[in-house]
């Protein structure tokens, strides 16, 4: 009788899947087309949106261990990117007015991240090399969460299970554009996975070792993103599934199954939980001393109210570390609830489908097709009366773990104001791509009564994962915008905006253009506040919401972002007009003349502008002038400061910098600090 293409080799052991050679070099093989892809995509694409306070930052963190830059974020991602910066002697100049007058947090330092960052990559350094240089590290860690993932896979799978997992990863658009970025969520998806699995490691058979490496995975976590502090949330979830679902299949160490009366198993939680804890505080040791270190060249004034002069210094330098999380963990947890525009609507506020829909349209119709079968397989399972187990025994535990964070951390995501970027669903998504693994094995369980059946599934599972490779192949290389077939019926900016179809990183084929057509002059209307003439020459700062009559007749391009979401600019999308980047950006020849504001094919009337980004100052306006007269910074920090100042008196908080308290809470002024973000960017 013929066998399932996804049966155990001969040499596999029976009941925990096939264990070969050549399936580690599959897995290289694999990784190393999705190095080729997203490696080669990210050489073609400018600075993005975030990348410019990220790498001045990190850089600045080893160099001064000084952390007064871009604290809304924790720090190792940025310092891994920066190290081979800093190896090769990166140049930044810490007497710039862009360091110096960030010596408060807000607003002062917020605003001068942005400059200080754009300065070091384009003018105290040469731009490409030190993009490139900053972006390989995010690349490694993006080729390391494959590894992990095959690693993990096969165990749950074998090796066609880790195979079809990473498979889904390598060729997802997602992890291919923002992996090679200077950005934390890669970074943190594959430090929240190692430490979900130690966890399950430690509830397995609680130890000395387990406890070590569960605390330095989950302390990697800590420091990466301040969201990965739901992997706490999924630890008492996981403990609450064992009071009420049991303990899954022999979840302890053979020989040391827990006992099945109350009493036993109190005591085997509670074992558990004594391990964890300790694991917990050794997390937040490690967390504790990293800060401790980066930021011994920071002043401690921010803690001016514990007691002036030199004999308060050393306790002030205690408390920094607490100090400097909380206040980044308060201020991105107010600057968190942003605006959201989603299937041609914008939203004041997060919408909980956000995330489903962008999965199903971002993701390749490959990897949507994996999930129908692995659920079309599970039913099969479930009208069966007695399906063989496909988990092992020593691995009941893991699969728990792993189901349980899907569900808190795709609930946490749904739930969150920051609905913007599928990137911030990156947990989930791994996991779901974990989940594949057991694919393989569910067709194995169906071969022994429905051959048939078993062969048409598992050859579902071969054309699933290589049209997905075929996608992106034919996405290449502009994975930004990607959407899949099934938007056929409305262009890529009505289903999305933000990083989801253009985060500034189209500037190279913008100059391409230009070029092109030796266009002398380049109205540019960009997603992004960097100063557009470093990459585009021909670029001039445009509005394409209020068009010059000298404007007539040139050629226009504007980011997708700029047409329905951060302004409203759908009037020009009438006009010939050419694709650029895949769908980011949109050259557009202005009729001449252009019609009067509310006409017919004319922009929109006064009364239905947008601010960009809804905020009462255009932020690119702003940033692009600081870049040029960084001088004016000062004078900036002074009015929002001032601002600031009203908004306390209205509240009836004490200002802070006046000697005293401040506002509620661990950071002076970070109650303002979402509006403050709002208006600073």
């Amino acid at each position: 009788m013929a066998s399932s293409p996804f049966d155990s080799a001969p040499e596999g052991r029976a009941g925990n899947g096939a264990r070969s050679r050549w399936a580690p070099l599959a897995a290289c093989l694999l990784l190393a087309l999705m190095a080729l892809l997203a490696w080669g995509a990210a050489r073609r694409e400018s600075v993005t949106f975030d990348e410019v306070a990220h790498i001045g930052a990190g850089v600045s963190y080893i160099q001064r261990l000084d952390l007064r830059l871009n604290e809304e974020h924790p720090p190792l991602a940025k310092i891994l990117a920066a190290a081979p910066l800093v190896l090769r002697g990166v140049y930044a100049d810490y007497g710039h007015v862009s360091w110096t007058n960030s010596y408060k947090f807000l607003p002062h330092a917020f605003l001068g991240e942005w400059i200080f960052g754009e300065w070091l990559l384009a003018r105290w350094n040469d731009p490409v090399r030190t993009l490139a240089w900053a972006r390989f590290p995010m690349l490694l860690l993006t080729l390391v969460l494959g590894g992990m993932i095959f690693v993990y896979a096969r165990r749950l799978g074998g090796d066609w299970g880790g195979l079809l997992a990473l498979s889904a990863y390598a060729s997802a658009p997602v992890f291919i554009t923002f992996g090679p970025l200077v950005l934390t969520d890669i970074a943190v998806t594959l430090f929240c996975l190692v430490t979900l699995w130690q966890f399950a490691e430690l509830w397995r058979q609680p130890s000395r070792p387990a406890a070590v490496r569960f605390g330095m995975c989950l302390a990697a976590a800590l420091l990466t993103k301040f969201s990965s502090g739901l992997l706490f949330f999924s630890f008492g979830a996981f403990a609450l599934s064992t009071r009420f679902l049991g303990v899954p299949g022999e979840a302890a160490a053979p020989g040391a199954a827990p006992a099945r009366d109350k009493a036993g198993l109190c005591t085997w939680r509670r074992t558990r939980w004594r391990w964890t804890l300790k694991g917990i505080a050794l997390a937040a040791a490690v967390v504790y001393c990293f800060y401790f270190v980066f930021s011994l060249g920071q002043s401690t004034d921010a803690l001016y109210l514990l007691g002036h002069g030199d004999a308060w210094v050393p306790l002030r330098r205690l408390l920094m570390p607490p100090w400097l999380y909380l206040r980044g963990l308060l201020f991105f947890a107010l600057s968190s609830i942003r605006p959201t525009f989603i299937l041609g609507h914008g939203y004041s506020h997060g919408v909980w489908f956000y995330f489903p829909v962008l999965l199903v349209l971002k993701s390749p119709l490959g990897f949507l097709g994996l999930l129908a079968l692995l659920l079309a397989l599970a039913v099969a399972r479930r009208r069966r009366p007695r399906p063989p187990a496909i988990i092992p025994p020593a691995l009941a535990l893991h699969w728990r773990v792993i189901w349980v964070s899907l569900l808190v951390f795709a609930a946490a995501c749904m739930l969150s104001g920051m609905t913007i970027s599928l990137r911030h669903f990156s947990v989930p998504i791994v996991l779901l791509m974990l989940m594949l693994a057991l694919i393989p094995r569910m067709i194995q369980s169906l071969s022994q009564e429905a051959r048939r059946w078993a062969h048409a599934a598992a050859a579902l599972a071969v054309l699933f994962a290589a049209s997905s490779w075929v996608s992106m192949a034919l996405a290449y290389p502009h994975y930004f915008p990607y959407f899949n077939a099934l938007t056929w019926s409305h262009p890529v900016y009505w289903w999305a905006s933000d990083s989801n179809v253009d985060w500034n990183q189209a500037l190279p084929e913008v100059r391409q253009f230009a070029e092109q057509r030796r266009l002398k002059s380049l109205l540019l209307d960009p997603y992004g506040e960097t100063d557009p003439t470093l990459t585009v020459p021909q670029a001039q700062f445009w509005d394409c919401q209020q068009p010059q009559p000298e404007d007539a007749g040139q050629w226009a391009v504007i980011s997708s972002n700029v047409i329905l979401d951060a302004q409203n600019c759908a009037w020009l999308m009438q006009y010939p007009r050419q694709m650029l980047a895949g769908g980011s950006m949109w050259a557009v020849r202005l009729p001449s003349p252009i019609p009067d504001a509310g006409a017919p094919g004319g922009p929109p009337p006064r009364s239905r502008r947008k601010t960009f980004l809804g905020m009462p100052e255009d932020p690119r306006l702003i940033n692009i002038e600081l870049f040029r007269h960084p001088d004016q910074l000062p004078p900036l920090c002074k009015r929002v400061e001032e601002q600031m100042r009203e908004y306390f008196q209205k509240k009836q908080w004490p200002v802070a910098g006046t000697g005293s308290a401040g506002p509620p809470g661990p950071s002076p002024g970070a109650a303002e600090g979402s509006q403050a973000a709002q208006q600073a960017r």
